[in-house]
């Protein structure tokens, strides 16, 4: 990349048709219509999927029945100032404020944590690690404004009430889900992670890169 003096972290996964997606929601397809490997004066292609794609911004209306849908969300809240941390607790459980480095205070306006709890974007894990509200109240507390995870949700798998989805829509928190920060020192950057302008649409995938100057 001639001419590019940053470094950058790519955080999205590879999406492809065998990309990972939450049991029960529509899996991502490519449907080829032209194809100038096969003589057509172009390449043409059409996708369907789950908005809730890989790396993608949850909007507020995909927990809150009066929520944001994602094209009313403020798209300066998914670029700028960011700084990431790396924890390890036991697969499946909440973070919570203890679970943070001894002494953290955030000196970002947005969060990445990263948690290895789901490794491969192919292959769905349910045991992955997520936010307590607790964790989300004591961030707010402290004006962050967006947290990002390398995991599916901020909620457990298995949770319906979703209370951290809910704890986001008390703060007015944005969130990223589905993030890779495996390969990402802990640090602080620039995020560039822009949601699609999907009108009414619950999420959107997004190509979420952090740049070290």
């Amino acid at each position: 990349m001639s001419g590019i003096r940053s470094t950058f972290f790519e955080i999205s996964p590879l999406v492809n048709e065998g990309i990972g997606v939450w049991p029960g929601d529509v899996a991502f397809s490519r449907q080829v219509a032209l194809d100038m490997s096969k003589g057509d004066h172009l390449t043409l292609s059409a996708v369907t999927s789950t908005v809730h794609l890989g790396a993608h911004a949850d909007a507020p209306s995909h927990y809150r029945k009066d929520g944001e849908p994602i094209h009313l969300r403020n798209p300066l809240l998914y670029y700028g100032d960011c700084q990431v941390i790396q924890v390890q607790v036991p697969r499946g459980e909440r973070l919570l404020p203890s679970h943070l480095p001894q002494g953290f205070s955030p000196v970002a306006e947005r969060l990445l944590i990263g948690t290895g709890s789901f490794p491969d974007p192919q292959k769905f894990n349910e045991d992955f690690n997520s936010l307590s509200p607790d964790l989300i109240e004591y961030l707010a507390e402290r004006e962050v404004s967006l947290v990002g995870i390398d995991t599916p949700s901020v909620d457990p798998f298995l949770s319906k009430a979703l209370e951290s989805h809910q704890a986001l829509a008390k703060h007015d928190l944005a969130v990223l889900e589905g993030l890779v920060l495996r390969q990402v020192p802990e640090g602080v950057y620039t995020l560039i992670a822009l949601p699609l302008r999907i009108e009414g649409a619950d999420a959107s995938p997004v190509r979420a890169i952090l740049v070290k100057d």
